[in-house]
């Protein structure tokens, strides 16, 4: 596909995999010029991430990707089964939360194409494939890279601020001389994906079996998909050859029960880089963090990444934030994805245990922490994934005791205007900053100043009325079950950044008071400890 490369552009980004697709959109719903590239010239139609969150979905919702945009599987359960124990543990998935399924499975490829079918729509990106990225250099106002085209000339492209999305082995971050720290795990896995099973299972099961550990998956259009663990001395050819398939797909039919669509031996990694920013270039997904597959959360986390960036580009971008904004991105985002590292090496451990004797001890507690209910029901329900929630960064200081915690993620829900229509809370709240009142319309409490603060801000008001309340505007919204707003009662306003983490919450007579420390924040002085 060919392509006019434009010689300057506000944002580069490098890399169109559903990361660096994710933030061009999100760029170009806030009208930034944004020019993605990507050396490859199609979608790779080999599946390779195959499940996320309910996080991601809502990520996905604010990019445009509505539900119907790509085929998913909603996963009722994930199931942990040995040969000692039986099922030791489980995690209940077949939930909503934020008005989305708590986990799917999906086919890359069809993600990918939805992703690249909204690019074309946008009047702000430009797309070029078959462009490979070869140099940068960058001073204090922007940065020039060096990209060869297809027809095999090197370009020079001047941009603002360059984002690398270009994968685990990123030229982009060797260039800047970020180190990628971590570690590789010393098992290699062979990872199966085929079609038209003949004994497909509707969930997510891990076989914690010492011998050879196997995840396996259902996944949309009939797939199923099975991860094993490679013994000693087994190598990539042995366990790629068809009599080895054969062998390990056995107690599901073998061979003959299913078409093969992908067979291939990789190896795990848990890695972060030192730092997500370099003067003005930026890390996303796994160019910044790789993540073991055991708890899916490797995409998931990339995603995170842009939805943290764009706004803060944008604003940026457009003069209506300062420059440390952009400082924000790594102490917020670094230490969560590293939590989410952690975790997929816990879930390794569980899964892989190195021995019988390790088997019994770790997959026999598990068994006996579900004989105590209220243990067995937080981690069949709320499972042990850290909340997308931030200790330092661009937020007032939590308040103690405080209903709504500045630095953590304003959940979403549906919400009925005075129209009678449904709609979620996200798409009321819109790309910029939003003010919510909970039981309260919080405009007889504004302000002169506060006013403008809210303008400079692009701010969004609404508010969401109490049960007894009457919604007699525009601005506001009842929720759709029903349930208190807020506790005891109280007139609570939150503000919200565009990425949906809450900047600040106070009582509704403290709202100005709280805007104006939110000025000195976003327009003059970072947060103090920033």
């Amino acid at each position: 596909m060919a392509c006019n490369i434009p010689l300057r552009t506000e944002v580069l980004i490098v890399g169109c995999g559903p990361v660096g697709a994710t933030l061009a959109l999100m760029l170009g719903k806030r009208e930034i010029s944004t020019l993605i590239i990507d050396k490859a010239t199609d979608i790779c139609q080999m599946p390779r991430a195959i499940a996320f969150d309910f996080d991601a979905l809502r990520i996905l919702q604010s990019a445009g990707i509505d539900d119907a945009a790509f085929d998913k599987v909603k996963i009722p359960y994930v199931r942990f089964v040995s040969p000692l124990f039986g099922e030791f543990a489980r995690i209940n998935t077949g939930i909503e939360i934020d008005t989305h399924p708590a986990q799917i499975t999906f086919y890359q490829p069809d993600l990918e194409r939805a992703l690249r079918d909204r690019l074309a729509e946008s009047g702000s990106i430009t797309t070029c494939f078959g462009v490979s990225f070869v140099d940068l250099v960058q001073d204090e106002v922007g940065v020039t890279a060096k990209i060869q085209g297809p027809d095999g000339l090197d370009v020079e492209v001047r941009a603002r601020y360059l984002v690398a999305a270009d994968g685990a082995s990123s030229t982009i971050r060797t260039k800047v001389g970020l180190d990628f720290k971590g570690q590789s795990f010393a098992e290699d896995w062979l990872i199966i994906d085929a079609g038209n099973a003949r004994t497909p299972i509707d969930h997510v099961e891990f076989i914690c079996d010492h011998r050879r550990p196997t995840p396996h998956m259902t996944a949309p259009g009939g797939r199923q998909r099975w991860e094993f663990m490679l013994g000693r001395g087994e190598s990539r050819q042995q366990m790629e050859a068809d009599a080895k398939v054969e062998e390990l797909l056995a107690p599901w039919g073998g061979l003959g029960a299913m078409e093969i669509e992908r067979r291939a031996v990789y190896r795990f990694h848990a890695r972060s880089a030192v730092s997500y920013r370099k003067g003005r270039v930026f890390l996303v997904g796994d160019a910044a963090h790789i993540t073991p597959p055991f708890v899916g959360q490797g995409l998931v986390s990339g995603l995170r990444d842009v939805a943290n960036l764009s706004w803060k580009l944008a604003y940026v971008l457009k003069g209506d934030a300062a420059q440390h904004t952009l400082d924000s991105y790594d102490c917020e985002r670094r230490p969560h994805a590293k939590k989410m590292i952690n975790l997929a090496r816990f879930m390794g451990k569980l899964i892989m245990p190195r021995n019988r004797v390790a088997a019994f001890t770790s997959h026999g507690m598990m068994k006996i922490v579900r004989t105590v209910p209220g243990l067995r029901r937080f981690l069949e329900e709320q499972g042990i994934r850290p909340a997308n929630r931030y200790r330092r960064g661009l937020f007032l200081k939590p308040s103690w005791g405080a209903h709504r915690k500045s630095g953590s993620m304003l959940p979403q829900e549906w919400l009925v205007d005075v129209e009678g229509n449904e709609r979620r809370s996200d798409d009321v709240l819109g790309n910029n900053f939003a003010l919510v009142g909970l039981g309260v319309d919080m405009e007889r409490y504004l302000d002169d100043y506060a006013i403008e603060v809210l303008r400079k801000l692009r701010a969004t008001k609404i508010w969401i009325a109490a049960p007894n309340q009457t919604v007699t505007n525009s601005a506001g919204f009842t929720r759709k079950m029903n349930a208190p707003v807020s506790p005891k009662g109280e007139e609570t306003i939150i503000l919200v950044r565009p990425d949906r983490i809450i900047m600040g919450a106070c009582k509704a007579r403290e709202l100005n008071n709280m805007l104006k420390t939110v000025e000195r924040q976003v327009f003059h002085s970072p947060p103090e400890g920033f």
